[in-house]
């Protein structure tokens, strides 16, 4: 497990491409045949990927937990980026396929992760949990569309919000999948922040010559990281999200934090980004 430590907002004015690319860049999210995570101290986030090949990938416990099990005091959601397979918790397979979401709920001792056909990739999104809460399976169709934005402003999108409290009750993790409409290349802006809670983007559907510029850093000090296909992004509550590529795209957000809210945004002003 690759681990990250928390950084603030007077540091990260110094970093260097190298810096920034260390500190907030996931680049390998996928890997034929690997689990790979990313833990970070921003709220203690996890983070990562698993493509199973011919055989399951388990999850394993880690010694930056310090637990039995993964999800001894963690919950956790696993996104079908694409192909089919299986999420198994506890002997109990649940079927996915691209769009669909298991939330494993806290203390599910055995995950496991299956392909059909070898090309089932699973992005994976974990928080720290204080209750126990039911395993879920969210198929991509139980999920109400949300029409944002407008072709004029090139931010045309559809939101689902899989884990709000609505669909899956979690304890702090939130997550959802946006999708920009073709010819619409913008995300999150005019962007906020929300000093009560980390956010992580994982960019996909990315043409693989294509290029998405993320914004980041305080809003009066913003920096940039130049990001490909299946890549992911820690952002620290103090820090903006937002971005924009040289063609349409899909990411999923996962935040976690202090509250359960999640309009809690404090929206920043054109006028005042520099």
């Amino acid at each position: 497990m690759d681990v990250r430590y928390s950084t603030n907002p007077a540091e990260a004015r110094g970093y260097d491409t190298a810096q920034l690319r260390r500190h907030y860049l996931v680049e390998n999210v996928f890997v034929p045949g690997e689990l790979r995570l990313t833990y970070s101290h921003e709220d203690r986030v996890v983070l990562g990927g698993a493509m199973p090949g011919a055989g399951p990938l388990r999850l394993e416990p880690d010694d930056a937990l310090r637990t039995d099990h993964f999800c001894e005091r963690r919950e956790l959601a696993a996104f079908c980026v694409g192909g089919r397979g299986a999420v198994n918790c506890d002997g109990n397979a649940y079927p996915v396929e691209r769009g669909d979401l298991v939330y494993v709920g806290r203390g599910t001792r055995e995950v496991s992760f299956h392909s059909d056909d070898g090309s089932a990739r699973f992005y994976l999104a974990s928080a720290p949990a204080h209750r126990e809460l039911p395993t879920t399976l969210v198929k991509a169709g139980d999920v109400t569309p949300i029409e944002l934005g407008a072709t004029e402003s090139a931010n045309a999108r559809t939101i689902r919000r899989y884990i709000d409290g609505t669909l899956v009750q979690s304890c702090q993790l939130m997550m959802g999948w946006t999708q920009l409409a073709p010819g619409s290349v913008w995300n999150t802006m005019p962007a906020h922040t929300h000093l009560r809670r980390t956010e992580c983007y994982f960019y996909f559907d990315l043409d693989e010559d294509a290029r998405l510029v993320h914004i980041l850093g305080e809003p009066d000090e913003t920096r940039h990281l130049i990001v490909r296909n299946e890549q992911a992004v820690i952002s620290p509550a103090w820090s903006v999200h937002s971005g924009a590529a040289t063609g349409s795209y899909s990411f999923i957000w996962f935040m976690a934090g202090e509250n359960y809210r999640f309009d809690d945004m404090d929206h920043i002003a054109m006028a005042d980004l520099r």
